[in-house]
């Protein structure tokens, strides 16, 4: 593929070029969420790269319709320092098309249940100023701040109800050490 978008001013739409290129021998392919959270150790490992991996793979993944959903899952998961450190967990409530679209649906009140029983910390894609997010901010995250009131910053029950998520996903009985 050729995304001019890369090079140009304006957003355009992608070519397909009919040739395909052989897949690679040296290292194996993953996919995943574009979405991820990274340890700072492995996040050293990408920009320093000793052993130059990941500098092949961003050359690789140069040209891809989504790159981001597969240059980080075939790091780790080529990597021995780094291929059993892998959480299988998306931490994202996305609604789809049936089949699924490119992008996923707009989330909305209608949506609000749903994403509140998925137990997901994070949920996209939102309209701005939808006025579920207010709700969120009023019902979940608890916030009473007005715009340009001062802050409260430290962390609220959202905060304390992620960490007991994380903690869940890393208790030996639930993280399986072999995701790739």
């Amino acid at each position: 593929i050729i995304d001019p978008g890369l090079y140009s001013l304006n957003k355009s739409e992608i070519w397909w070029v009919s040739n395909q290129r052989s897949l690679p021998t040296s290292f194996k392919l993953f996919t995943g969420s574009a979405w991820t959270f990274l340890s700072r150790p492995f996040a050293e490992y990408c920009i320093i790269g000793y052993d130059n991996l990941p500098r092949t793979l961003l050359l690789y993944y140069t040209n891809f319709v989504s790159s981001p959903e597969g240059y980080f899952q075939t790091l780790i998961c080529n990597s021995d320092e780094f291929k059993n450190t892998t959480v299988n967990h998306d931490l994202h409530y996305i609604a789809w098309d049936n089949p699924p679209k490119q992008h996923p649906k707009i989330l909305g009140t209608r949506d609000y249940r749903k994403m509140v029983m998925s137990n997901r910390p994070f949920a996209r894609k939102f309209k701005s100023n939808d006025p579920v997010l207010n709700r969120i901010d009023r019902e979940i995250l608890r916030r009473k701040r007005k715009l340009g009131s001062k802050p409260d910053l430290g962390p609220g029950p959202g905060a304390r109800r992620l960490k007991s998520l994380l903690m869940r996903l890393l208790l030996r009985r639930n993280f399986v050490n072999r995701q790739c």
